[in-house]
């Protein structure tokens, strides 16, 4: 079970840290992390890329999962 806090968001947070989408693709939603990677990279060319940046990273970090289990 992993929500809010866990030592897998917090890695996928570092990881969105350093990349945009990166914590997204480590958690599984793929289509968010090629937006969210997308996005950053066209928005760091008018330098509002840190938005993108910044929502990657408290996303991954609050992520919760699915019922899956």
């Amino acid at each position: 079970m992993s929500g809010k806090g866990t030592t897998a968001n917090i890695i996928a947070a570092l990881c969105s840290f350093f990349i945009p989408g990166l914590g997204q693709l480590l958690q599984g939603s793929w289509i968010k992390a090629i937006f969210m990677f997308a996005a950053a990279f066209v928005l760091w060319w008018i330098l509002l890329g840190w938005i993108i940046h910044l929502w990657s990273v408290v996303d991954a970090a609050v992520f919760k999962a699915s019922a899956q289990e």
